[in-house]
């Protein structure tokens, strides 16, 4: 908090800075998609693992969800105190060592003796995948040049949806060949070849905010604040006493409060308020949390109902699941492209109302459906949230100045996270509430969310977008 006797944070550095240039530019993108894509990954990989690695650690298996919630904690606790930390700091530095931290965390896993070393490892990986989410999409910012930026966002989106569903997939296909702990040793490499180009590649921050020092008290209250959110979510998803689950929502209720009430009387705050204060850009926020929580849903929803309803196993499963992300590859980038001619609020629109024309189609699914029908529906939703994602995420980007890039980028991952999470909580509630019912009626759900998304991303199109 400034007092009158402290300077006042300025504004110094390059303010028309314009992208990279050939040959660098694509050297920087690679360093830029592969750490995005191996931290979005590692959200997931495990997840078919858990059965083996819990017999193999002898713990019991409601017990090994901890390997998966460690890491989600870790990330939805720092993603905006280390994008905060990004614009002081810079993004480059705060990503590199993101690498680091990352890649020891992948080897301390791959080599952890026992389940609380692994849960402990797990965390420090979790860290490290914060560090390199929270200043992604700002630091594609900084290496596309600006006439080129909706391509950049578009390619990033592609990777965002192919690593969030490549999960399982890449791990049937590493356990085939070896034991669980190469789920974690594979990053390693990867890593250090990452950290190389990283280091030699990515550009420094152009704008910095000169007399700005972090506050290590927002940090923690931030982290106690998303922590407690996620604890609550997890704790009800898991059959938790009520009272518990009642007590820790009432805590999070209260240190949030205090949390929102300090953010208001900062200039640059940890939780973006003076950004949430620019209307197209919280109606963005607000579109991506609510079409992220119907994305989970379909994503945790539909196994169930390809299993239950059309008898699918594991590997039927994931390979008609893979139609979403294949159609997004195709369309994300179209997308991108798009964005200079086309206002986002159309393009979020009409990819919206694709999504969810394939959501009430899923819904409706009958074992009379065939596997082609079921491609094709699930291709729809990915095609209609591929045509949104990209457009919503330059839209969101592009509306925060140039020193508050740090925090944009915080704050999209952090309304993916948080969607993803409501939707996985919600499909949960819904198996207490309907029983078997509970997929189609998560697909509907996701049908009338993605309804509210479209119409919210239409909205935007009375709004000026920046630089126009």
């Amino acid at each position: 908090m400034q007092t009158a006797d402290t300077p006042q944070p300025r504004l110094v550095g390059d303010t028309n800075w314009d992208g990279l240039h050939r040959p660098r530019i694509y050297y920087a993108i690679a360093a830029t998609f592969c750490g995005l894509f191996l931290s979005v990954l590692d959200g997931s990989i495990c997840n078919v693992a858990l059965p083996s690695m819990a017999a193999q650690l002898g713990v019991p298996s409601e017990d090994s969800i901890w390997i998966v919630n460690a890491f989600q904690l870790a990330v939805m606790m720092l993603l905006l105190p280390f994008a905060s930390l990004g614009e002081l700091w810079g993004y480059k530095r705060v990503y590199v060592s993101g690498i680091v931290v990352f890649s020891i965390g992948s080897l301390l896993c791959a080599l952890a003796p026992s389940f609380a070393a692994l849960v402990v490892a797990r965390t420090v990986q979790g860290v490290g995948a914060a560090m390199l989410m929270s200043v992604n999409t700002s630091l594609v910012k900084l290496i596309y040049p600006r006439r080129h930026l909706g391509e950049g966002v578009g390619l990033n989106a592609t990777v965002v949806a192919i690593a969030s569903v490549a999960g399982p997939a890449l791990s049937a296909a590493i356990l085939s060949v070896g034991p669980w702990p190469w789920l974690f040793a594979i990053n390693v490499p990867i890593g250090i070849v990452t950290f190389a180009m990283a280091r030699k590649y990515l550009p420094d921050n152009p704008v910095r905010v000169v007399g700005r020092r972090f506050n290590i008290r927002e940090a923690v209250l931030n982290a106690a604040t998303f922590g407690l959110f996620i604890g609550c979510v997890e704790a009800y998803s898991h059959d938790a006493p009520a009272p518990a689950v009642l007590g820790g929502a009432a805590l999070m209720l209260a240190v949030g409060f205090a949390y929102v009430r300090m953010q208001r009387k900062e200039q640059y705050p940890m939780l973006p308020l003076d950004l949430l204060r620019i209307p197209i850009f919280t109606t963005s926020v607000a579109t991506s949390v609510i079409s992220f929580t119907a994305q989970m849903l379909v994503m945790v929803g539909m196994p169930f109902m390809l299993s239950h309803t059309f008898g699918l196993g594991a590997v039927g499963i994931g390979l008609l699941m893979v139609s979403w992300p294949v159609a997004i590859v195709f369309v994300a980038p179209l997308a991108g492209w798009l964005i200079s001619r086309v206002h986002p609020g159309i393009l979020g629109g009409v990819g919206l109302a694709l999504m969810c024309a394939g959501c009430f189609m899923l819904s409706s699914a009958d074992a009379a459906t065939g596997h082609a029908g079921l491609v094709g529906r699930l291709m729809l939703c990915g095609a209609g949230f591929g045509l949104f994602q990209s457009p919503n995420n330059h839209l969101l980007l592009s509306s925060a100045p140039p020193q508050r890039a740090g925090s944009a980028s915080g704050m999209l991952a952090t309304a993916r996270l948080t969607g993803q999470t409501l939707g996985a909580a919600l499909v949960a509630l819904l198996f207490h509430l309907a029983g078997p019912a509970a997929p189609h009626d998560a697909l509907l759900l996701a049908a009338c969310l993605t309804a509210c998304a479209a119409t919210c991303s239409c909205l935007r199109l009375k709004e000026k977008m920046a630089g126009a």
